[in-house]
């Protein structure tokens, strides 16, 4: 298949070519950093280049890849990376690195193997496969890389932190970040202080001692309370039951913006009903939009309170389509205050929209309502329905993410 079947549809590129090499390579770098969600942009241009014969320099393959990476194609990629060998730019290290990085996000397995036949592995190299690694579940494979990297910056502790986090175990991340700190003496960056504070606040009130340290670090080296920083706090204090803290930080910070408030609103719906509503009504007075995060929330907060009217009519309100997880928050109210009869109603509207792969957890939820409620039949309708659809089992889970 020829690489030009790839040029974005609609478009007439065969005209006089006026613009200079330069100017080409210019334009395609502009595509790429000024609409990094847009890449058809930048890869219009480079299949024009093509087209015209204009050559290519490593400069326009590089910015070419960076921006497809967004496109998620393992066919597009892997297109670029054999023009690229074509070229001669596939020992080019930025450009392999950046081939390395788009075959991660599209298809991991591809990335592997570049990353076996790489000549010269910069540290780049070694952290985006502990990411990819991590991603694809495979936490212990990532710390194997971590061990075997020749050097390691901070942005390889980050990494390797951020691994244990988000797919691995915290404590093991919060370990790491101490040894960075105490034993190798590395001064953090933002990214790996907010993925260690992540960390805290996804272990309770046992991560509160940890957390304060850490903000205390922020503080002490004279730190902005940016808007990653600040709500990462927030977060953090209102999970580690410290809600008068989280205020203190959200009300320091010049800017917010929808995840400061989704923080302050779920964590307020952990420790008073008032203060949760309050925030939810400031939303847009400050100019901000109310998502469905926002939402999901409040109906957590409403059905806490025993407020399921109030709740219901939040749901029907909304200028969202509820999800999952809005759902989830108000059944699970329904069933902590034994209002069957009110989950019943909209059973059948939930069954419609799940996913069985996905939303597992909601068909035990639905399951235990029926059960409680004494309609064994309805209940094993439901089981039934589970083994049907091959249900996978959610383990147990927060009903409202911020």
């Amino acid at each position: 298949m020829p690489f030009s079947i790839l040029v974005v549809p609609g478009r007439h590129p065969l005209r006089p070519f006026t613009r200079s090499f330069n100017a080409w390579a210019r334009s395609i770098r502009k595509a790429a950093v000024s609409h990094p969600h847009r890449p058809h942009m930048a890869f219009d241009l480079y299949s024009r280049m093509h087209r015209c014969l204009i050559p290519f320099d490593g400069f326009s393959v590089l910015y070419t890849v960076r921006s497809c990476a967004n496109l998620r194609d393992p066919t597009v990629i892997r297109r670029l990376h054999c023009h690229a060998v074509k070229l001669g730019f596939g020992s080019h290290v930025y450009v392999a690195s950046s081939l390395l990085h788009a075959y991660v996000v599209a298809s991991f397995r591809d990335a592997r193997v570049l990353f076996d036949e790489m000549p010269q592995r910069t540290t780049v190299s070694w952290n985006t496969m502990i990411t990819g690694f991590a991603k694809s579940g495979d936490v212990e494979k990532a710390g194997s890389v971590f061990a075997e990297m020749p050097r390691r910056d901070v942005s390889s502790w980050s990494a390797m932190i951020a691994a244990y986090v988000n797919y691995g175990s915290v404590v093991s991340g919060l370990v790491l970040f101490r040894e960075m700190m105490v034993k190798e003496r590395l001064f953090p960056d933002q990214v790996t202080v907010c993925s260690a504070l992540t960390g805290c606040a996804r272990i309770g009130s046992c991560g509160l001692l940890a957390g304060k340290s850490i903000h205390g670090f922020v503080v002490k080296n004279s730190w902005e309370m940016n808007v990653a920083i600040g709500t990462v706090l927030v977060d953090m204090y209102t999970k580690c039951g410290f809600f008068k803290q989280a205020v203190r930080i959200f009300d320091m910070m010049k800017e917010k913006n929808v995840m400061t408030w989704t923080a302050l609103i779920c964590g307020s719906a952990q420790h008073g009903f008032k203060e949760g509503r309050r925030y939810f009504n400031l939303i847009e007075e400050y100019g901000l939009e109310l998502r469905i995060q926002h939402y999901g929330c409040m109906v957590d907060l409403l059905g806490k309170a025993g407020l399921l009217d109030e709740a219901c009519e939040t749901i029907q309100t909304m200028k969202y389509e509820p999800n999952v997880i809005v759902w989830t928050a108000y059944l699970s109210a329904c069933k902590m205050h034994n209002q069957f009869g009110l989950a019943e109603r909209v059973i059948d509207r939930v069954l419609r929209m799940v996913k069985p792969e996905n939303d597992g957890g909601i068909y035990t939820l639905i399951c235990d309502i029926y059960v409680l409620s004494g309609k064994w039949d309805e209940a094993q309708r439901i089981r039934e329905l589970m083994t049907k659809e091959s249900v996978r089992k959610a383990t147990g889970s927060s009903s409202v993410k911020s």
